[in-house]
């Protein structure tokens, strides 16, 4: 299509779209237009203008010619710069680690320290290892009659499993204990030369444990934890305790829900009470479930949960259930310098003649077992860094317990011709109590260097019961001070002093099972002080000398159970591989 044809098209068109505006009343004929070739528009070609600006400024300088010359003129130096050197960093040399150790040790009081730890490397994932452990000591404490040596002796052995997406472990160990009720009371003075020699005070303990636990990387099921425990005394008293604890993990969009598992039977008997009167027997299943929500960003951390136990008795035919409290919140309010955190905690926990004769060894195998019920703790505090070397901690709590287990010392007996070595008053049985208690805690600690660290720290604590007169054998006040040093390379060391406070328990003053009546006698607090130095000779060998109870104070831990005057004990350390 012509140039003029495209022309003569545009103007019938622009011209039929201005009679339409016009006048819209009268319609157009149909009209057929065939295009023969479709328009192609193209774009010329740009060229550069090829000219210069003409500047018509009323006003034009002309430029200066301006002719200089360079005169090197030669300046004498005497200064030679010295060849930069790269600072070298000290390295540390790197610690020679030895998979075993054997270390042997003689005090007074002809007192021996033996232990020997393995570690066997079976494959790159997988690995054993045992520990031994003596203790003991012939006792000879100032004015005790009765024998009073101790023997502590156990083998742990274990088994780990570290493959790609699972952890596993399995524990087992034994243990022998003996110990002697060497805590004769005043009255003692009125027994005859011929009783006080025919006392047998000895018990002797005997346990031992199997267990494992698994841990699963990127899976809901966490880990579990499997225990059985078994005891039995000289007196024929005998316990078993099995616990499973597993954990669950589901993330949610923003956070994160957490299940833990707790199931615990106990089943034990001793062969009578303290009355002699009948065998006690105990048997609980304690099954409990703590689901919580979890919400954590980089200041604010979060825990609202809540747990729930259902505990059977079947001595007694009895089943309780429980709900308990778990929040914890924590909030950085300055970084790492102060960190305010809170909560609620509770519970339910079950004592074992195992872990109450761990506190108390002189305790009689006569004891009434039961759970003890933290109906509640509500606390809050402040933890931070004041520098990269002080750390602190302190906090505040309020708490509630239903038969929370108190120590008490037993009664001399006298309707029994034939006594045991613990019914002279030289035992303690248990008693359950429900206790308030309002709780300060404060701790520091400053670590100088690698060389040198120290550390406070101070609990207050104020009882409340409902049926006992007092908090038996709970202290109201306990602190220590504790100290870890490296004076050269070879030279290192530590010490420590702790302080308890004052005490009360109840000594009955007629010769009955259950006094009515009774004294009410306070322990005096103690101050002990320790200290261990040790020197290197080689990597693998090295010698220590320790020193406990400094003050050569024998006080009185429990009550008419003094204790060893100043210890030493001095031995040597040797590591190797087989």
């Amino acid at each position: 299509m012509s140039k003029k044809r495209i022309v003569l098209f545009s103007f019938i068109a622009s011209l039929g779209f201005s009679l339409s505006m016009f006048s819209q009343e009268k319609e157009l004929d149909p009209e057929v237009v065939n295009i023969v070739k479709p328009y192609t528009p193209a774009i010329s070609d740009a060229f550069k203008v090829k000219e210069t600006a003409t500047l018509n400024d009323s006003v034009s300088t002309i430029k200066k010619e301006v002719k200089y010359s360079i005169f090197s003129v030669p300046v004498a130096s005497t200064f030679t710069p010295a060849k930069g050197k790269a600072t070298t960093v000290e390295k540390a040399k790197p610690v020679k680690l030895y998979d075993n150790y054997a270390t042997l040790g003689f005090g007074n009081y002809t007192s021996i320290l033996g232990e020997l730890y393995s570690n066997l490397e079976i494959s790159r994932t997988d690995n054993a290892g045992f520990f031994f452990r003596h203790n003991s000591s012939q006792g000879d404490i100032k004015d005790v009659k009765l024998d009073n040596k101790y023997y502590d002796t156990r083998l742990d052995a274990n088994y780990t499993s570290r493959q790609k997406d699972a952890t596993y472990r399995l524990d087992a160990g034994v243990e022998h204990q003996l110990y002697n009720w060497y805590g004769l009371p005043e009255e003692y003075t009125t027994f005859t030369p011929e009783t006080i020699t025919s006392i047998a005070p000895q018990q002797s303990y005997l346990s031992g444990y199997a267990g494992g636990s698994i841990a699963l990387e990127d899976s809901f099921f966490e880990k579990a934890m499997l225990h059985i425990r078994y005891l039995g005394d000289a007196f024929a008293s005998s316990e078993i305790n099995a616990t499973l604890k597993p954990e669950f993990s589901f993330p949610l969009e923003n956070l994160t829900l957490h299940v833990v598992g707790d199931i615990d039977y106990l089943s034990g008997s001793f062969d009578r009470n303290y009355a002699n009167t009948t065998r006690i027997e105990y048997s609980f299943l304690n099954a409990g479930l703590a689901p919580s929500l979890a919400f954590v960003n980089e200041d604010l951390s979060v825990s609202l949960g809540v747990a729930a136990y259902v505990s059977l008795d079947s001595e007694n035919s009895e089943t309780d259930f429980s709900l308990y409290p778990r929040l914890n919140i924590s909030y950085r309010l300055l970084d790492e310098t102060v960190i305010v955190y809170g909560g609620a905690e509770g519970g339910l926990s079950q004592n074992t003649y195992y872990n109450l004769k761990e506190e108390n060894p002189f305790i009689s195998p006569t004891l009434y077992i039961a759970p003890t019920k933290k109906v509640y703790e509500g606390f809050g505090g402040i933890k931070g860094k004041l520098s990269n070397s002080v750390g602190y901690n302190v906090r505040a709590s309020y708490g509630k317990d239903e038969n929370h287990a108190l120590f008490q010392v037993n009664p001399i007996k006298t309707i029994t011709p034939d006594f045991e070595g613990y019914e002279y008053g030289n035992s303690f049985n248990v008693v359950y109590d429900a206790i308030n208690t309002l709780a300060f805690f404060g701790e520091l600690n400053v670590a100088v260097s690698d060389r040198f660290s120290l550390g406070i720290n101070a609990n207050y604590y104020n009882y409340s019961t409902d049926f006992q007169s007092e908090a038996w054998n709970l202290p109201n006040l306990k602190a220590s001070v504790f100290s870890n040093f490296n004076i050269t390379e070879q030279l290192f060391g530590g010490a420590s002093l702790f302080y308890v406070g004052e005490r009360k328990d109840l000594v009955a003053n007629e010769s009955l099972i259950i006094p009515s009546t009774g004294q009410e006698i306070t322990l005096d607090g103690y101050l002990d002080a320790n200290i261990n130095l040790g020197y290197r000779f080689t990597d693998r060998l090295s010698v220590f000398v320790k020193g406990s109870n400094l003050l050569s104070d024998n006080y009185e831990k429990w009550i008419n159970y003094p204790v060893q005057g100043i210890q030493g004990l001095a031995g040597a350390t040797y590591k190797f591989d087989w």
